[in-house]
Parts: structure tokens; C-alpha cells; sequence
């Protein structure tokens, strides 16, 4: 049973469009109809500029040169690793995968080179890096190939020891050194074009509108702030000016597709709802210092990986591997994604004067 006069009451403040609720978050979405609205998906940044003006995208991500070349190189650490799991828990059953894997890894070694790189790649933020970055890439292809290939013929050589000890961990150089490296150079580069755009803007960040909207990655990842790559992009384009509390992570909230030959009407479309999720929720948070003066206002803050010292501090970078993949929050891919971000801005996002872990000054030697 239920009270028709009270479930009218609880109408009355929420539960539909004519409500006090709606009707509070429509007159906040109407005094911020000039502010500028910045909503991320997993793949794409939207700026509405407000006033009416029509939406800008920058695809950051999935479409971007060279993400998914060098992502496949920095994914060999957990590919190999996750072949160690398998043979621990199904004996013999990670063959088939491991057979497949050193295929792989072999014709991308004959593919890649300065060319591949430079010429083809062609990405700006590695502009000067490029012959580094082959050697990078032909090293951990041959020391990748090698453990394989001794892993195939030997029964007993694939295990958790051998991965760290020969591997993860091996000389001259760690596989490990490589992934941070790669993951940051993938961070860099986002990171650079993102800044880059929304430099272009001279926004109003003091009162922006930012909605990280949908799916970030694995389900479970980039649902805060500070396990948002995305997040981490926008804070720094913004240097310091856009409060906290104007970023809202929206892991619900509906995201539009990556425009197709430059098409932005569907995102143009959902730019009313998109104001009207941001705005509820706002007109809601302004509530606290409306109802509770005399009481402490929230302040979010807090930081959930470690401070790395130096770009050659790798028990702090290679622990981030660690926390991020045993953090169900967090993506391995933005293991050191706001180092990147930080040292761009320090430096002006000019790519060329950041120091990256694992590549700059590193030698990658030739391997048989």
C-alpha cells in the first residue's frame, strides 16, 4: 500500500519535469546559457561555446595517429604477463596465444622503422623522436620474441620468475621502462593536442561547465576526477583557473558519437539535455551554502597516485603500473598520463622540451 498524498508530496520536489526540482535547474541552466560547456566521452572533447554558438570535437583518443601502434607496443608487458596467468591457471592453453603473439610481434618488428615513424605515423608531438622511438620498438619486439620463443620450446621456463627477472625487469633495459615510457608518450600526445585546442578558445574557465560523460575505458575506470585521464587534460589545459567543483564525472550521463567528415548536428542536438544534467546537478550542490551557511563547505581535492620525483624515478613510475592495474578505478594507459600533462604545461606544451621517462637519453640496443 502507499499514501497518494505523500507520494504527491515527494512529487511535488522531484520526480518529473513539472517539479520544484526541474524548475530550480532550469533557471540555472538559463543564467548559464552564455557559459562555455566542455563534455568528454571516452574518445572525444565537445566544446559548446554558449550563447546559441555551435559545438566544436576534438577526438583525443581511438582516432588520433599512432595510438593504437603504440599502444600495441606498450600492451606487450601485460600480453606476456597475462600468458604466465593462463598457463597457471589452464596449463598448456596459452600456446595457441603465444604462437599467435610471437607472429605478431615478429612482423611488427620488420614493420617498423624511422619511416614507419616520421613519414607515415607522423605525429606531431614526436616530431625529433621518431629514430628513438624505433629503437624502442625494434628492441622490445626482439627481447618480447626471444622470451616467447624460449617459453614455447622450454615446459617449464614460461612462469611468474621468469617474467620479472628476464623480462619485466631484464637487462639492458626493462620491458617495464618501455611501458612507462609508451604510456606517456601516448599521454603526451593527447594531452598536446587537447591544450593545444582548448588554449585556442581563451575560455571563461572560472565559469566553465565540464561534464566527463559515459564509459572511460575498462567499466570500473575513470568514474573520479582523479582517476580520469580526460579530467586530468581538462585541469591542465585550464591552469589552475577552473574550480574543482565546476567538474563533474558523469559515467551515466549521455554521450554523443564521434562526428563523421566533420558532421557535429547529433552534438549539436544533444546540447539542451547535455546543460540541463550539468545544471541540475549544480543548482543542487549551490543548495548546501544556500541551507547550511555556518557549516564547512566540501572541498574536493586529493590525489590517488604517487608524487614521482624525477622523470628517472621508476620505483615511483613502474609502482604506478602496479596501482593502476590492481586499482579498478584507474587505467594502466594513465599510469603516468598527469606527469605528462604537468610537464607540458611547465613547458609551455611545446613536446620537444619534455623530458620522457624511459626514452629520453635511453639507449635501446640493436638485438639479434
Amino acid at each position: 500500500m502507499t499514501s497518494p498524498e505523500l507520494v504527491a508530496l515527494f512529487e511535488t520536489y522531484t520526480g518529473g519535469p513539472d517539479t520544484i526540482g526541474a524548475r530550480l535547474a532550469e533557471a540555472h541552466r538559463e543564467l548559464a546559457g552564455k557559459d562555455p560547456l566542455i563534455v568528454a566521452t571516452g574518445r572525444d572533447l565537445a566544446l559548446f561555446p554558449g550563447s546559441g554558438r555551435p559545438p566544436e570535437v576534438e577526438s583525443f583518443r581511438l582516432g588520433a595517429r599512432g595510438f593504437k601502434e603504440l599502444t600495441g607496443i606498450s600492451h606487450l608487458g601485460p600480453a606476456v604477463g597475462s600468458l604466465v596467468s593462463i598457463r597457471e591457471m589452464r596449463g598448456n592453453a596459452w600456446r595457441p596465444d603465444g604462437e599467435k603473439l610471437l607472429a605478431d610481434v615478429e612482423k611488427a618488428r620488420v614493420a617498423n622503422g624511422l619511416a614507419l615513424w616520421r613519414d607515415e605515423i607522423a605525429v606531431g608531438a614526436f616530431r625529433g623522436i621518431e629514430q628513438e622511438i624505433a629503437d624502442m620498438v625494434d628492441y622490445s619486439c626482439a627481447v618480447t620474441a626471444r622470451y616467447l620463443r624460449r617459453a614455447l620450446s622450454e615446459e617449464d621456463y614460461l612462469s611468474a620468475e621468469s617474467l620479472t627477472a628476464d623480462y619485466l625487469d631484464g637487462s639492458p633495459v626493462p620491458i617495464n621502462h618501455m611501458m612507462v615510457a609508451t604510456f606517456f608518450l601516448a599521454g603526451m600526445d593527447a594531452a598536446h593536442r587537447v591544450l593545444r585546442w582548448l588554449d585556442a578558445w581563451d575560455l571563461d574557465w572560472p565559469n566553465a561547465m565540464v561534464l566527463i560523460a559515459g564509459r572511460q575505458g575498462r567499466p570500473t575506470a575513470g568514474v573520479t576526477w582523479n582517476t580520469s585521464s580526460v579530467a586530468t587534460f581538462v585541469l591542465g589545459a585550464a591552469r589552475g583557473r577552473l574550480p574543482l567543483e565546476r567538474l563533474y564525472m558523469a559515467p551515466h550521463a549521455p554521450v554523443f558519437a564521434t562526428p563523421v567528415d566533420g558532421d557535429v548536428a547529433h552534438v549539436a542536438a544533444m546540447e539542451t539535455e547535455l546543460r540541463s544534467l550539468w545544471s541540475s546537478i549544480r543548482a543542487t550542490v549551490e543548495l548546501g551554502a544556500t541551507m547550511f551557511p555556518a557549516h564547512p563547505r566540501f572541498v574536493p581535492d586529493g590525489r590517488t597516485l604517487s608524487a614521482i620525483g624525477s622523470a628517472h624515478d621508476f620505483d615511483a613510475l613502474v609502482g604506478r603500473l602496479r596501482r593502476v592495474l590492481e586499482d579498478p578505478r584507474q587505467l594502466l594507459s594513465a599510469a603516468v598520463t598527469d606527469y605528462a600533462v604537468d610537464q607540458l604545461v611547465a613547458n609551455g606544451n611545446d613536446p620537444a622540451r619534455v623530458i620522457v621517462p624511459g626514452l629520453t637519453g635511453v639507449h635501446y640496443p640493436t638485438q639479434d
